[in-house]
């Protein structure tokens, strides 16, 4: 039953959007390789943004968490997504390099570039 669940939950979060996306994308002819390119930056942008923003959590991993150990309180923000260990003193470090947060905002501007330009493919094609 947990399986069936699980299917179930991973088709609702991952599957509806994803064809939705392509249904529409298709129907308004807009191409292919943008659309894989929009679907792929938009799921490494979801994925990314929750690991940055999770981080600093032990919900999963308590020893390995980098608030572990060092008294301090794990802190999240969401957008942009970090992840900080308050500690005693008030002050709040960051978790997450400069690395990571690239490749976030890389994929969240190739997002947003491929809406863009699939709006003047869509314009061009009427022209």
């Amino acid at each position: 039953m947990k399986a069936l669940i699980l299917l179930f939950a991973a088709f609702v979060v991952f599957v509806t959007p994803t064809s939705l996306v392509w249904l529409l994308g298709r129907r308004a002819r807009v191409p292919d390789w943008m659309l894989i390119a929009f679907l792929v930056a938009g799921w490494l942008t979801v994925f990314d943004g929750w690991v940055l923003s999770q981080r600093a959590q032990p919900f999963l991993f308590p020893d390995t968490s980098p608030c572990h150990g060092t008294r301090s309180t794990p802190v999240s923000r969401y957008f942009p997504p970090d992840s900080f260990c308050l500690h005693a003193e008030g002050e709040l470090r960051t978790v997450n390099g400069p690395n990571a947060k690239l490749v976030f905002w890389t994929a969240a501007n190739t997002t947003v570039a491929m809406a863009i330009g699939a709006a003047f493919a869509r314009s061009r094609q009427r022209a």
